[in-house]
């Protein structure tokens, strides 16, 4: 239980609005190496697909959610 409220209180702390609009490309791409789990990856695909829509941020987000399920496995 502890788990998922810490990462929560991470989501809570480091929303999708603060890892996609980075004022830097590598300030996006650490916060995309960041998340730390499928359902931020999520929030994070949705707020994306609702403002900017940008296809490489899109395709990175992407590889970040294959990296994870081969986490899980």
């Amino acid at each position: 239980m502890s788990n998922s409220s810490n990462q929560s209180d991470s989501t809570a702390e480091f929303p999708p609005e603060k890892r996609l609009e980075a004022p830097n490309t590598r300030l996006i791409k650490a916060g995309i190496a960041t998340i730390p789990d499928m359902e931020t990856l999520q929030e994070c695909v949705a707020y994306e697909n609702a403002h900017q829509n940008r296809t490489q941020i899109l395709r990175r987000l992407k590889w970040k959610a294959e990296a994870l399920r081969e986490d899980e496995e």
